[in-house]
């Protein structure tokens, strides 16, 4: 069992009265992290939304016909939870209640679990992402130099569960993942009238992993228009399969301020899309998957240690530019990304001379296990 680091987040809210939100991708191992930390003396009940009778405990909701269901229990696990009904209303009864329960409800989709639950369970929840298993829970697992050693493998195939524990059998497990889970949580969601064009925007994006993205340039070359891509690039986000990152400006002259860059949450679910695992020895792509690899290593390290670090890039008019900027407590962590380790990299004076409160790092595939532990 991979222990993963929201374990111990998780566990410290339990007693708290506070609902938990769980959310991430299908098959990040929402269900397996809860069944690994809850324990017989918890008193556990579980609810699958699949269930028509759970399903239709909450069409018909009232806190006791509830707690006559789930019996006198002492926490309430909800998976799937965005298939219910009203749950975010639901769940803020029982809260109100008074009733001592503690809820913890799973979702794979941010879209729909967020927009049902925000509203009624202000100030009533906490909220935790869990993405595929990072380079820190792979290490303790095993080893920092273990890990290390499956770095090329990482970049290829990712870091999903199932994917990390059967080795030799990554492509096809991958296809049947990226099949089930962009289908299932982006393409049957209501306002999707044309679902092909989400995914061949989903391939343009993964042939511009890393790139600046124009959204008017998108829309010319998949015959959408600008607000269509803007939402169909939203909801790829609260499914947990891209990010963006914004440029970083203070109205720095020449510093350009309206630009995006794309990454994927995992370098396998990106591969998949345009059907590439060729070794990384070939690929001309390695500058990127090097990037998107080490950038989302960050994105999951900045959240599962609750840093609140806010993610941006930084370039000028005249081609200076930072892969990567984490503001976080006043401090501006800057860093170039190089897969060479002999590959030149250093700080623009422009930036370092108006932002004198930084830290400059160059990351390469050498000593980049520092940063992710």
């Amino acid at each position: 069992m991979i222990l993963r680091n929201l374990q111990d987040v998780i566990r410290k809210r339990i007693g708290s009265k506070k609902v938990v939100i769980l959310l991430g991708a299908r098959q990040t191992g929402k269900t397996t992290l809860l069944k690994n930390m809850i324990t017989p003396a918890d008193n556990a009940v579980w609810l699958n939304a699949d269930n028509a009778t759970v399903q239709a405990i909450f069409e018909n909701f009232t806190v006791a016909g509830f707690t006559s269901f789930t019996g006198n229990c002492n926490i309430v696990i909800i998976d799937e939870a965005q298939q219910l009904k009203d749950i975010g209303k639901n769940i803020k009864q029982i809260y109100d209640s008074g009733i001592t329960m503690q809820v913890i409800a799973t979702g794979s989709s941010a879209f729909e679990l967020r927009n049902k639950t925000n509203e009624p369970l202000t100030g009533r929840k906490w909220e935790y992402h869990l993405y595929p298993i990072c380079f820190d829970e792979l290490s303790k697992h095993t080893s920092i130099p273990a890990e290390v050693e499956q770095l090329e493998r990482r970049l290829l195939f990712g870091c999903y569960p199932d994917i990390v524990e059967n080795a030799g059998d990554e492509k096809e497990r991958l296809q049947i993942l990226t099949d089930s889970y962009l289908y299932k949580d982006v393409l049957m969601w209501q306002g999707i009238l044309k679902p092909e064009k989400i995914i061949q925007l989903l391939k343009v994006l993964a042939l511009q992993m890393g790139s600046e993205v124009n959204y008017n340039e998108l829309g010319k070359q998949l015959q959408l228009s600008n607000d269509t891509i803007e939402k169909y690039i939203t909801i790829l986000e609260q499914a947990f399969v891209i990010f963006r990152m914004p440029s970083y400006s203070t109205n720095l002259k020449k510093e350009l301020t309206k630009g995006k860059k794309i990454y994927f949450f995992d370098n396998g679910i990106r591969n998949a899309l345009i059907s590439d695992y060729r070794p990384v020895a070939v690929r001309q792509d390695i500058g990127a998957l090097w990037e998107n690899y080490i950038i989302s290593e960050l994105w999951k390290k900045n959240e599962y240690q609750l840093e609140y670090g806010t993610f941006y890039f930084w370039r000028t008019a005249d081609q200076q530019e930072i892969d990567l900027i984490i503001e976080k407590n006043g401090m501006l962590f800057t860093s170039e990304i190089k897969w060479n380790p002999k590959a030149k990299a250093k700080l623009s004076k422009t930036f370092s001379n108006h932002y004198p409160n930084h830290q400059f790092e160059v990351i390469h595939k050498e000593n980049y296990w520092q940063f992710l532990t």
